[in-house]
């Protein structure tokens, strides 16, 4: 089974049993202000592993298979053998990353907690269309008609508006940081540890798409 497979069962065997058990689901959630007080920094990746509800759950699985396949190939085919390593590198370290903005915007507010694996989904899902800028995507119900390199650009402008009002009870910010922190470890790691430029692949990828 692939690297991906096995996260995304880990991570609905562990979010149904959370929202079965009360206490668990308090142990695991991603609280700044504990994260503060009482250094429970595990919870930058635990709270990646439980969703506020089934819809919550399979929205983001669905996205993360959708895309964790074809984004650990290709590091397969970048890193060969290292592959899988930089894969998990990938999403673990971002399920941290994501999480950072938030816990300095909230580490003094009790009431405030965060979950969900929207964070690392996002930098799969963007590394994902990074590497293959003219795969069709689409919004949501919409079909898949608008190539990855614009869905992206407007996926990123929507979330920071709505990461900055701050409504609607969803942590938008660490949609935001995710998608942001998947293309920049994709471009990082294939250059300085594979030797391989991939925005330049990516630019001639749209290049040829448009007929430039």
């Amino acid at each position: 089974m692939s690297i991906t497979l096995y996260i995304t069962i880990a991570t609905v065997a562990i979010s149904l049993l959370a929202m079965n058990y009360e206490s668990l689901m308090d142990k695991l959630i991603f609280h700044p202000y504990s994260v503060s007080r009482n250094n429970k920094l595990y919870q930058y990746i635990t709270s990646g592993f439980i969703h506020a509800d089934f819809m919550h759950l399979a929205f983001n699985m669905f996205s993360f298979y959708m895309f964790g396949d074809l984004v650990e190939q290709y590091f397969t085919m970048l890193f060969g053998e290292s592959g899988s390593f930089f894969y998990l590198l990938m999403y673990f370290s971002a399920l941290i990353v994501c999480l950072v903005p938030t816990y300095y915007q909230h580490k003094h507010q009790y009431n405030y907690r965060s979950l969900g694996a929207s964070g690392a989904v996002s930098a799969i899902v963007f590394a994902g269309i990074f590497l293959q800028p003219t795969m069709q995507i689409g919004f949501f119900i919409i079909p898949p008609i608008i190539p990855g390199f614009i869905f992206g650009p407007i996926y990123l402008g929507i979330t920071a508006y709505l990461s900055k009002q701050g409504h609607g009870g969803i942590n938008h910010s660490a949609h935001l940081w995710g998608s942001l922190y998947g293309i920049i470890f994709l471009i990082m790691s294939a250059y300085f540890m594979a030797g391989i430029n991939v925005v330049a692949s990516f630019i001639d990828q749209v290049r040829m798409y448009l007929g430039v």
